[in-house]
């Protein structure tokens, strides 16, 4: 794998850290920080500060019920966002196979438009996140940000207005970027996207697609 380049920002970093992401931005930073060792130390130290944090706390009463609501959370069965390593075979590393139930061959793919393909992941309300293939040499439609994007470059590369995006890579998105992703010739590009607001598409035809396509 190529040395990654782009990394995430010290507030997803915090926010994972502190479990206020949204279930779909916790899986992005998970998987992430499995093919990342900067990004995997930086989060051991921001997990350290937090604990310091919690030491010099006062003790607070635990409601009546935390116990029953607890256990109501591990019923649902969602997967657990551990810091993995990537896995030694295959290209998902493991808590994106825990979503998609095992790597490559047992990803579902729906084409959307312009031989643009995705699948999209079951997570909780606040965001969504999805698998994306894009053929090689394709370029994804100009597009902004109604909110944030986090796009995680698996196999591949991309290109767009501000660098290039290789394996391990992340680009971090928000209202003030509009952009036109290309996919690098030679190899078709597995990202893993998340939003947490639809995209603002700036042609008529990917907007009337829009709809049907959930990004």
């Amino acid at each position: 794998m190529n040395k990654i380049k782009h990394h995430l920002t010290d507030a997803l970093l915090m926010g994972y850290a502190a479990g206020t992401l949204p279930e779909a931005f916790n899986l992005v930073v998970a998987t992430h920080i499995s093919m990342c060792d900067t990004c995997r130390a930086a989060l051991a130290e921001f997990d350290a500060v937090g604990g310091e944090v919690m030491v010099d706390t006062d003790p607070v009463d635990m409601a009546e019920d935390a116990l029953a609501q607890a256990m109501a959370r591990i019923g649902t069965g969602a997967p657990l966002h551990k810091p993995q390593t990537k896995s030694v075979t295959g290209l998902f590393p493991a808590p994106l196979r825990d979503y998609v139930g095992g790597d490559l061959e047992h990803v579902t793919w729906r084409r959307v438009g312009g031989g643009v393909s995705q699948m999209v992941l079951p997570t909780a309300s606040g965001a969504s996140v999805r698998l994306l293939r894009i053929p090689a040499g394709t370029a994804v439609p100009d597009h902004g940000h109604r909110g944030l994007e986090l796009t995680l470059v698996l196999q591949g590369a991309f290109v767009d207005e501000t660098d290039r995006f290789a394996a391990g890579d992340i680009e971090v998105a928000n209202e003030d970027l509009n952009h036109k992703p290309v996919a690098e010739a030679g190899m078709d590009c597995i990202c893993l996207a998340a939003t947490d607001a639809p995209l603002r598409f700036n042609g008529l035809v990917p907007r009337l697609a829009q709809r049907f396509i959930g990004i």
